[in-house]
């Protein structure tokens, strides 16, 4: 099996983790979850964390084919048009983006201009798709739960897997935004840890477990079946369950869901803006 070269950026403003994912091949390559930086508090957007990846590829001599978004992320916007107009490559992210869609063009109160087809995406991937980076072959796993449209992209013996499992010492991702299931979510974890012990797991965010000095990102399935603190050692379902929704319960919602979630359900475009050429994002009130 192919080993892609793998290079991770940390955004430690909102604990993410992109990646740049090469063919050793050649000089095809992909980015998954790419950051654009937000300051809520005055509403400007930053480049800093998508210029990073823009210099790497372009000092590295890279051929940007795809730009890979494992789901509408809740805690951070993506940045793959700005990455897209500078480097190319096809945006791709999960075909049941249009549920995603419908569920908060309601909740933001979109109107009918806003196309719940999933159609501002260049690719929407369906279970069992395969698509390639150079002469890598990436193979696309449904992996619901978190939200309805998460993927884990496998690109040879890397495994992508978005926000459905961390580090072993963190455990997993929260279930309960609007169409997330716990029960789900046990189901694709089972899906993820089919895959051969040594596939390598990149995960989307680390927060630094307790008693942990450094950030981390790679772990392998071995690891996560041995150690995951919520699913490691065989944990049933029913108890999976019960621990992830009681600590949902207990969660805030994450401080740049409603920015994240307008942009990314449009692939990283702003809502359109008004006459005047000016862009609004929406705050809807008691309904997150």
């Amino acid at each position: 099996m192919n080993a892609p070269q793998v290079t991770a950026f940390f955004d430690e403003a909102t604990n993410t983790v992109s990646y740049v994912v090469r063919d050793p091949a050649g000089a095809a390559c992909a980015v998954v979850d790419s950051v654009l930086d937000f300051d809520y508090a005055s509403g400007r957007t930053d480049t800093r964390s998508a210029d990073a990846i823009v210099a790497f590829v372009r000092d590295n001599g890279l051929e940007v084919q795809w730009l890979l978004e494992t789901h509408v992320h809740a805690d951070h916007l993506s940045a793959a048009p700005y990455l897209q107009e500078r480097l190319g490559g096809k945006i791709g992210i999960g075909d049941r983006i249009r549920i995603v869609q419908d569920t908060f063009g309601k909740v933001f109160n979109e109107g009918t201009e806003f196309q719940r087809d999933g159609s501002q995406f260049d690719k929407l991937f369906e279970e069992g798709d395969s698509f390639h980076i150079g002469q890598l072959r990436g193979d696309v796993l449904h992996t619901p739960g978190h939200t309805p449209a998460c993927l884990t992209y496998v690109i040879g013996d890397a495994a992508f897997v978005g926000d459905t499992l961390f580090m072993p010492d963190f455990g997993t991702a929260r279930c309960d935004f609007p169409g997330g299931s716990s029960e789900t979510m046990y189901g694709s974890i089972q899906k993820i840890l089919a895959l051969p012990d040594e596939t390598r797991i990149f995960v989307g965010h680390d927060y630094k477990a307790p008693g942990r000095d450094d950030y981390a990102w790679e772990t392998t399935v071995g690891e996560q079946k041995a150690q995951n603190v919520h699913v490691g050692g065989g944990r049933s379902q029913e108890d999976f369950v019960k621990m992830r929704d009681t600590r949902d319960a207990s969660l805030a919602m994450p401080r740049l869901i409603i920015p994240s979630l307008q942009v990314n359900m449009r692939a990283g475009q702003m809502p359109p803006a008004d006459e005047k050429g000016d862009v609004f994002l929406k705050v809807p009130v008691n309904k997150l």
